[in-house]
């Protein structure tokens, strides 16, 4: 059995799933676990918000508990990536400062950062169908999710299968461009 002293350096690759609830980001992250050639984990905010007591929480320190989940998920995939792991992540950058803290803690070269849209009218049904989720929470997020504008690549879930975009991200994977839409986001020092 090797030591971890032998364990040869590698730093992980980062798919970055974002879209609105309900767009397909965690069906497309469960393909890509199932069809990708090294081993993979899917990191996904809402298991963060699940791992949290169910101790209640005041409402004037609700918006704290959550920025601090986010926060401490962002630090958690970081983490992982920094390992040597590679890492599917599953997020919906709904707010700004979302987006500015992962440029400021992942190494933006690692970062295949894809853009999972799905029109409003299907995001409200999967919503509806799904029954967890605020009605209208899909439709509010859509004017933020995608308002920074670009992506390493991007797919439509209302018109692809979590299959073909998952397949599609996966032949992408190959033959990434450079710089990368992170690269490109990440203000200059």
């Amino acid at each position: 059995m090797r030591h971890l002293t032998e364990v040869p350096p590698r730093r992980g690759l980062v798919i970055f799933l974002n879209g609105t609830s309900s767009s397909g980001k965690s069906a497309i992250a469960t393909e890509l676990l199932r069809i990708l050639d090294e081993p993979c984990f899917h990191m996904a905010v809402d298991s963060f918000h699940a791992m949290r007591s169910r101790t209640p929480v005041p409402p004037d320190r609700l918006d704290t508990v959550l920025h601090r989940t986010w926060q401490g998920f962002h630090r958690a995939v970081a983490g992982m990536a920094a390992a040597g792991n590679d890492v599917v992540v599953d997020h919906v950058l709904s707010a700004p400062w979302r987006l500015d803290d992962c440029l400021s803690l992942f190494v933006p070269e690692d970062v295949v950062f894809v853009g999972v849209h799905c029109p409003e009218a299907e995001v409200e049904r999967r919503e509806r169908a799904r029954g967890d989720r605020p009605p209208g929470l899909a439709a509010r997020q859509l004017r933020q999710v995608h308002a920074h504008g670009l992506y390493d690549i991007e797919c439509d879930t209302g018109v692809l299968d979590a299959p073909e975009c998952a397949r599609r991200i996966k032949e992408f994977l190959s033959d990434r461009p450079a710089p990368t839409a992170f690269q490109k986001l990440r203000p200059a020092p």
